[in-house]
């Protein structure tokens, strides 16, 4: 095969995977301005956080089992899948007569989005060789990083000149599109027999995370002591003490031991929700603040935030020319980093240094953000490819949902909280890639 026949090849699934994350990562961020519209125009005022709760938990339930699952039925068919689950409840959503078809509608797209994502990168993995394989998945984080930074904006400016219904239409042409591409996607074959699915394990897996998400979303309403949020809480260890038992009883188990007695991959993994968890905040405070302390109007601070915004969208190709080498050393210095500029972006005096210092982070958060799905791939190898997005996509959602709880009560210093989270982070993973406990293959 020629090298011009092997890229063209390939081009399908980098394109499917791309415009599935930009789908994904737009409808997650770009509704958040447009509940109080929402509110009004279904007539109601209460119930509106599950427009939101409701995407989150189905999208952190699921994504653990899709990963796995992509691996034995094919990743290019669970991608498809994906896509047109989505694209179906995006139509759904835009049709919506009442509040609870739309969250219903939207648990249904976050059904979607987490079939499509784990698989995604997996195919990317599979897809692409080593040499290009952290390019590639770069870029699919880049166009993602777009509609994650872009999102509040975009579904500002959209609800405002149009409806808080285009936003949904604007994902019907991009999935149909995707899944396009992702039909023509080739998905090579690596010879190996895929395992079967630990049926239990992947129910018990599915109901902790799913309770845990829960837990996190509702805190903030229930209270953090009330019974319900304990209760929460609790069923999650309890269901994931159900799981750990059914994964050493089972002969081919959902999480490949190997998987968790790798370091590198650990490590990554958690550093990289505290990263997500971080990002969040980030999007949700610095918009706001630039609309609340420093005064401007929705539209100056939209543009006031572009560059952040930009910061971050770019930081993806970046990260994807990191070498496994310097991944680990590199995503701990830009936790440093982003949480040196998110505790002192409070104490920023002129507008000009607080935009400046939202940048830097914007930067920063970006490219740790997507070394962590690029580097816990190279870690896991494409043996292990659905398995390793399955767990880290889903530790990286249920951080944003705890993200977003960590906004609720206190915006004014979530931004603090969240910057000394992300330098406790780094100081370990520093440690680690000092010790050669981190370096990845």
């Amino acid at each position: 095969m020629t090298v011009r026949s092997a890229a063209s090849v390939r081009r399908p699934a980098l394109a499917a995977v791309s415009l599935a994350m930009f789908c994904v990562q737009l409808d997650a961020f770009a509704l958040n301005p447009a509940l109080p519209r929402i509110g009004r125009d279904l007539g109601t005022g209460g119930g509106l956080s599950w427009v939101v709760g409701g995407y989150l938990l189905a999208a952190a339930s699921l994504m653990l089992g899709a990963g796995r699952l992509g691996d034995v039925l094919g990743r290019r068919v669970l991608l498809t899948a994906g896509l047109a689950v989505f694209g179906g409840a995006s139509l759904v959503c835009a049709l919506s007569p009442s509040l609870p078809v739309l969250v219903g509608a939207r648990a249904v797209q976050g059904a979607g989005g987490a079939l499509a994502m784990p698989v995604g990168l997996a195919l990317l993995t599979h897809t692409y060789p080593p040499a290009l394989r952290g390019r590639a998945l770069g870029w699919a984080m880049g166009v993602g990083g777009v509609a994650t930074a872009c999102g509040p904006f975009v579904g500002g400016v959209l609800t405002e000149a149009v409806s808080w219904r285009a936003v949904f239409w604007l994902n019907v042409p991009v999935a149909a599109l995707a899944a396009g591409c992702a039909v023509r996607a080739a998905e090579p074959r690596d010879g190996s027999a895929p395992r079967p699915v630990d049926g239990k394990g992947l129910v018990a897996a599915t109901a902790a995370v799913g309770a845990l998400a829960v837990g996190i979303d509702r805190g903030p309403v229930w209270g953090w002591a009330s019974g319900r949020t304990v209760a929460a809480l609790t069923l999650t260890v309890a269901l994931f003490m159900v799981f750990l038992r059914c994964e050493r009883a089972a002969p081919s188990p959902l999480v490949s031991p190997a998987l968790l007695r790798n370091r590198p991959f650990v490590a990554l993994t958690a550093a990289g929700a505290v990263a997500n968890a971080a990002t969040v905040v980030f999007l949700f405070v610095v918009p706001i603040s630039l609309q609340g302390p420093w005064r401007l109007s929705a539209a100056a601070a939209g543009a006031a935030f572009l560059a952040p915004a930009a910061a971050m969208s770019v930081a993806g190709p970046l990260a994807g020319r990191i070498g496994p080498a310097r991944a680990v050393g590199t995503m701990a210095g830009c936790l440093g980093l982003g949480g040196a500029g998110l505790c002192a972006a409070p104490t920023a005096t002129s507008l000009a240094g607080y935009v400046l210092v939202a940048t830097g982070c914007g930067a920063a958060l970006g490219v740790a953000g997507a070394l962590t799905l690029i580097a816990t791939q190279a870690a896991a190898g494409p043996e292990l490819a659905g398995e390793a997005s399955g767990v880290t996509k889903t530790a990286i959602t249920t951080a944003a949902g705890l993200g977003v709880a960590l906004c609720a009560p206190a915006p004014g210093t979530s931004l603090t909280l969240a910057g000394v989270s992300c330098l406790a982070a780094a100081l370990p993973l520093a440690a680690g890639a000092r010790r050669g406990l981190t370096r990845l293959r």
